[in-house]
């Protein structure tokens, strides 16, 4: 049970994210999962000493195919907590029904080298109210 989530918005599926048989792509699911985590980070003022993320991984299940014109709304809770990386599980509902689960995971890195670092432990503990 996630102790927190952020509901970070809601979407209908336009016209330009469905194929052939009215079903929304595969590849629009991560571009939204992608964007629920943006939101997800608004809820925390940027400090000058934190790190820079960059996607490391990207999973998703699918459970029940997206339509056009179908309203999804999307939920944002921590999957892991790394020592240089954290994941995001991404729950997109439509109406009661599960019909996507996405996996992003980001990696730390320091913002000149571009190396990979350990995560502050602030930051450590504000991702532990959202936590699975």
């Amino acid at each position: 049970m996630v102790k927190d989530t952020v509901k970070s918005q809601e979407f209908r599926v336009p016209f330009r994210d469905v194929d052939m048989h009215g079903e929304m792509f595969r590849s629009a699911y991560v571009v939204r999962a992608e964007d629920a985590v943006t939101e997800f980070w608004r809820r925390r003022k940027l400090r000058k000493d934190d790190p820079i993320f960059t996607v490391s991984k990207i999973t998703c299940t699918f459970h029940s195919p997206l339509k056009l014109g179908d309203l999804v709304h999307t939920h944002v809770g921590v999957s892991k907590i790394g020592g240089k990386s954290a994941g995001f599980l991404v729950h997109m509902v439509r109406e009661d029904q599960a019909v996507a689960e996405a996996e992003v995971v980001l990696t730390a890195h320091d913002p000149q080298s571009r190396e990979p670092v350990a995560l502050p432990e602030e930051l450590r503990d504000w991702f532990y109210q959202f936590l699975d």
